[in-house]
């Protein structure tokens, strides 16, 4: 049974993410069809700074201008009658958890309070106070298994909050990881990375079930103001399934649902973060000048520098590698990458780490081209910074 959402069209046809980096928005006509148009306008460091408490948003004002001109940029109109879209927000944002029962009510009214009891021994947050959506993966005798996700009320108010003040109306939210897992196939198992250099997630998937979803936040260094201390997500070494999105309409708990370099916007414009370092946009790896041989651990015939928490990230794909082994006894034949850090600096980061041996799996972008059309293909120079977007648009 593929468990995972399908491309239903409900949801709406446009959507945004919110990354450290920067906002990427797109449009597509309908849930299978390939993105039409597609931008991003990049921000500075510190600018977002995902997390479970308020502040993520450290310059709200660059961020509603980010987001309102990457829609515009993609021929969307502020303060539209239809401006719904879906919002894709940070990993670091959210909790996604699964939970076991002897038995769960049918109805959500009933169930949630069970649901929230639950969580509050697990989530580092007061459940009471968070948004809660929760998905029945399985019931029978041995009893129920459901899926979880939670974030704090003020923290999804903050990018609620922004996304109105640009003119536009989050329909549905989802996080960045769940986002992209709809882009996967369903033709064999997949090991899908999520990084970039405040938090890193690891989800595998056989057959459209999800059996790990396991982030980690990171200690990115030189970022002003972010601090969250490195941790596993608990309870999410298992099945599971992706739920459709969160749904924020009334703020009831239920479901609903470019890469920048020189300055430029992945759309030809001019970028409005006003004079952020190159590094920040190409977050693994830093440009070197006049090298003849790679760095140790760069992509091979490249000139590229690592950073420090390439390290970490080496550290949380060599355990998701482990378990995939261990659940599906085969190490996995790829790893698919999702996000601003790219297939080519991952590849480079896993195989100076020694997690990929020389021959070993290899590291391709989770988004293809095939996924945009011609013209928006064009409009961009790495499709990794499209993986949620992408996936929030196939539901």
């Amino acid at each position: 049974m593929n468990i995972l959402p399908q491309a239903s069209g409900t949801r709406p046809r446009l959507a945004c993410e919110i990354l450290p980096q920067g906002v990427v928005a797109g449009r597509s006509s309908a849930a299978n069809a390939a993105l039409e148009a597609v931008s991003l306008v990049t921000l500075a460091r510190g600018v977002v700074a995902p997390g479970l408490k308020p502040g993520n948003l450290q310059d709200r004002a660059a961020v509603v201008d980010a987001i309102r001109n990457a829609l515009e940029k993609i021929g969307e109109r502020a303060n539209a009658r239809d401006g719904d879209l879906t919002l894709v927000i940070p990993d670091a944002a959210v909790r996604v958890l699964l939970l076991e029962f002897e038995a769960l009510p049918a109805r959500a009214a009933e169930a949630l309070p069970l649901v929230r009891f639950r969580l509050k021994k697990l989530l580092p947050f007061d459940a009471d106070e968070a948004m809660v959506s929760y998905q029945i993966l399985s019931s029978s005798k041995a009893g129920v298994r459901a899926l979880a996700v939670g974030i704090p009320r003020d923290v999804l108010g903050e990018y609620e909050a922004a996304v109105r003040a640009a003119g536009f109306e989050p329909g549905a939210v989802l996080p960045s990881t769940m986002a992209s897992l709809a882009v996967l196939p369903d033709t064999e198992p997949a090991l899908l990375v999520n990084a970039n250099p405040l938090g890193v997630t690891a989800a595998i998937v056989r057959a459209g079930v999800l059996l790990l979803h396991r982030s980690v936040d990171l200690q990115e260094h030189g970022v002003p103001g972010h601090g969250v201390p490195g941790h596993a997500v608990p309870g999410n070494a298992a099945s599971g399934a992706l739920p459709p999105a969160l749904n924020i309409s009334g703020g009831q708990d239920a479901y609903g649902g470019q890469d920048s370099s020189g300055g430029q916007d992945a759309s030809g414009g001019q970028d409005s973060s006003g004079g952020q370092d190159a590094g920040w946009a190409y977050p693994a790896w830093r440009e070197t000048s006049g090298a003849d041989k790679s760095p140790e651990g760069s992509p091979a015939g490249s000139r590229l520098e690592p950073v420090p928490w390439a390290g970490e990230i080496a550290q949380a794909v060599s355990v998701a590698a482990a378990y995939f082994e261990d659940t599906l006894s085969a190490p996995p034949a790829q790893v698919l990458s999702a996000g601003p850090l790219g297939a080519e600096r991952l590849s480079g980061i896993l195989r100076s780490s020694g997690v990929v041996e020389e021959g070993g799996w290899k590291v391709r972008e989770l988004v293809e081209e095939t996924a945009l059309q011609p013209r928006a293909v064009k409009a961009v120079s790495s499709l990794g910074w499209l993986a949620g977007v992408v996936g929030a648009l196939r539901g």
